[in-house]
């Protein structure tokens, strides 16, 4: 699988994909606003995950563009730009909220979300 498979990355059935109470993270190691990317690989399947912290909310996102299923972010854990999430790709900007694509080559797309929840002070596969 490459990194442009998005129907890959959606699959719950990929090997890759980490399993309901996975930890991620502490809670603290994600900057408010800000975001933590995730990477996983079982043989060729490849799992990519963002979770990001704004305005008191901890969401999770199946880190690929809607538009060209890259990363959003190519330079480590910045995600952000102002209140959007950007796609360092294409310029696309996605609102943290719902990743509801607001600007870009893909406007009205959205990024398809990764649940997670915090359970003492840790950030955990949903």
């Amino acid at each position: 699988m490459t990194y442009l498979d998005r129907r890959a990355q959606l699959d719950p059935a990929n090997a890759a994909r980490p399993a309901a109470g996975t930890v991620l993270c502490a809670l603290n190691e994600i900057n408010e606003p800000g975001g933590k990317t995730f990477r996983y690989r079982s043989g060729d399947d490849v799992f990519m995950g963002l979770v990001i912290r704004f305005k008191g909310d901890v969401i999770g996102y199946v880190d690929s563009c809607p538009h060209f299923g890259w990363p959003l972010a190519y330079d480590g854990d910045h995600v952000f730009s102002r209140d959007h999430l950007l796609c360092t790709g294409h310029g696309a900007l996605f609102r943290p909220i719902d990743g509801k694509c607001v600007a870009g080559p893909c406007v009205d797309e959205a990024m398809t979300q990764w649940p997670v929840k915090v359970v003492d002070g840790e950030v955990v596969c949903a």
